[in-house]
């Protein structure tokens, strides 16, 4: 039975209660928190307020409402035709909006809200605070690079997340197709205004994105992903002819031609203008303010107050820790000479797939098998589980060379699954950190974490959707929180080998937390961040996304804090899916306030205990 099929084991509605329960403000010790239906009665006003503004904000957000199917009916598929603007004007009217929001946010009274509009009321202003105050340092991110631009963003809006299932969709498909032109137009203004004033990305940013954009262009627009996606999911659209499905394709390789092609060659050469002036330089402290803005990166990816001399010095003693556990697995298995890194090279290599077509589909078959076994071995840790499933699938090949396996979230109509992406480049093909991988993109990790709130009808739907960003020390940390519990419960069990990939997995992240600092704050090279242990699309992602990196170590080890208190404190009374349900049905939210919960919880399961 597939995981769609198979209703979640607690339901959806008891999942629903239990988030209320997981909301609770903190009380007296020894007492449980008042029951929701205390006070409701105060619910609809800051409720009305989250859905109204929610709505607002969204209908300003096309690409994203697309994303999650946020509306219902014509509005959602007048918001399927249109693509988000990437114009200075959008961007200081979305921040404008913000300001207004946290203004009629403060009026309403906390202290009469329930508890899950308290914890809703919080995050929402820390959402909308952090996008505030960012406004100051947008200049410091570059509108086309090779990981998040535009050029990037745009092609995966249409081949990834857009719907195609009826006629109306591969029309509205073809609308969104003809704004690319309009949209990339703005984003190479916006680089040229930054280079303008010398805001340049390093050159080796500028030859990466470059590259990759050449190759997007370089097929006819018949082979064009933005053609051959569209025709391959046209196949599957009921009552849609043969001649239907040709004038469409057509049409499609139309636009790419006159329009997408023209529009990418433009912020090629564009981007290509900037090389002169452009140095090898990586991290923001090479511009004006740069400290500051760093600083700023770190406070919105790790939701905690910690310097970049702190989360540098957390990275040193995490990679000591880590390569003193591999070196003993590794000289367990025979390998004992030369240093870790070494080592872990020649393993890497020793697992790796065959690097033609029968090797990438035997690694995506196996990746298959790694989900739907994660999926049986969950059921010992969870009690609530996600009734969307998740698959997997390939980048497209442009994409390859700077791509990073990622998540795509479910929409709220449960139309898409979650997706599961992954690059096939020569160096990810190997069995090496495969499993590890799995975990933390899918089950236990992104796919349970990300997919449960999207389905958790107790959250507002600003919170469902993440319609004002996501928190990544909470998603990443749980993700990679995930990594650790499948090897501490025991799923590596006579697997050294996949144990070592666990840890490697640990240690890449320890390593990040020492090379992003290096780059952005202590003036480290790009070399010096690849000779440290970082791959080079990895360094090159870090010096577009500065902070970032940082994000999932830090909320690993808050989580796993978390995790160990409530464990000492509640002994025998501890439940691991207890604990789950708590964090992952509070949802995205900054460290201090899951603390928070989880001390309620704690107090709640002890007064419990104690009562019996």
């Amino acid at each position: 039975m597939s995981p769609r099929a198979r209703p979640a084991p607690l339901g959806l509605a008891l999942a629903a209660a239990l988030f209320a329960v997981a909301c609770s403000p903190p009380a007296p010790t020894g007492q449980s928190s008042a029951p929701p239906a205390a006070d409701a009665p105060a619910q609809a006003p800051v409720s009305a307020f989250f859905q109204a503004f929610t709505d607002e904000w969204m209908r300003r957000q096309p690409s994203a409402a697309t994303a999650s199917r946020y509306f219902d009916g014509e509005l959602q598929a007048e918001m399927d035709r249109q693509l988000t603007p990437l114009t200075q004007a959008f961007r200081e009217e979305t921040v404008s909006l913000a300001e207004r929001g946290l203004a009629e946010l403060a009026g309403f009274d906390r202290a009469a809200m329930s508890a899950t509009d308290r914890v809703s009321a919080e995050l929402m202003e820390w959402q909308l605070r952090t996008l505030v105050e960012g406004d100051r340092y947008d200049d410091y991110g570059f509108p086309l690079n090779q990981f998040g631009g535009a050029n990037v963003a745009l092609p995966n809006l249409l081949t990834v997340v857009h719907p195609l299932n009826s006629a109306q969709d591969a029309e509205h498909y073809l609308a969104r197709l003809g704004l690319f032109e309009a949209r990339m137009g703005e984003a190479v203004e916006r680089a040229r205004e930054l280079a303008g004033r010398g805001m340049l990305p390093p050159r080796f940013i500028l030859d990466a994105t470059i590259a990759q954009m050449r190759q997007f262009v370089s097929a006819p627009p018949e082979r064009n992903p933005l053609v051959t996606t569209f025709a391959e999911r046209l196949e599957g659209i009921e009552g849609l002819d043969a001649a239907g499905r040709e004038s469409r394709v057509a049409s499609a390789e139309r636009l790419v031609r006159d329009g997408v092609y023209p529009a990418w060659q433009r912020a090629i050469a564009e981007l290509e203008s900037q090389l002169p002036g452009a140095t090898d330089d990586a991290g923001l402290w090479r511009f004006e303010d740069g400290a500051e803005a760093y600083a700023f990166q770190l406070r919105r990816y790790t939701s905690t107050a910690l310097s970049a001399k702190e989360i540098h010095e957390i990275g040193l003693r995490e990679v000591e820790r880590i390569e003193t556990e591999m070196d003993a697995i590794l000289r367990s298995l025979g390998r004992s000479e030369g240093s870790v890194e070494a080592r872990l090279v020649r393993l890497r290599a020793d697992l790796a797939y065959a690097d033609d077509g029968a090797g990438r589909k035997a690694i995506m078959d196996d990746i298959e098998t790694m989900m739907r076994d994660a999926e049986k071995r969950s059921e010992a840790l969870f009690d609530i589980r996600p009734e969307t499933p998740v698959v997997a699938q390939p980048y497209p090949e442009y994409r390859w060379a700077s791509a990073a396996a990622s998540y795509t979230a479910p929409p709220l109509d449960g139309s898409r699954p979650g997706v599961y992406q992954m690059p096939l480049r020569k160096d990810r093909l190997t069995r090496f950190g495969l499993r590890t991988l799995v975990y933390h993109e899918t089950v236990p990790g992104h796919h349970f974490q990300i997919a449960l709130s999207v389905e958790n009808p107790a959250l507002p739907k600003f919170r469902q959707t993440r319609a004002f960003g996501g928190i990544s020390a909470f998603s990443e940390g749980w993700a990679l929180y995930a990594e650790r519990l499948a090897a501490e419960e025991g799923w590596y069990e006579g697997d050294r080998e996949g144990l070592l990939g666990q840890l490697d997995a640990e240690l890449f992240r320890a390593r990040r937390l020492v090379a992003d600092t290096g780059l952005h704050a202590m003036r480290w090279t790009r070399q010096q961040a690849i000779d440290y242990g970082i791959p080079p699309s990895e360094v090159d992602r870090y010096v577009v996304m500065p902070g970032q990196a940082t994000s999932y170590k830090i909320g690993q080890l808050e989580i796993i804090r978390l995790r160990d208190k409530a464990r000492d404190a509640l002994g025998e009374a501890y439940d691991p899916r207890e604990f789950h349900n708590r964090v992952l049905l509070t949802g995205v939210v900054p460290l201090d306030l899951l603390e928070r919960e989880v001390d309620a919880y704690v107090r709640e399961t002890g007064a419990a205990k104690r009562a019996l």
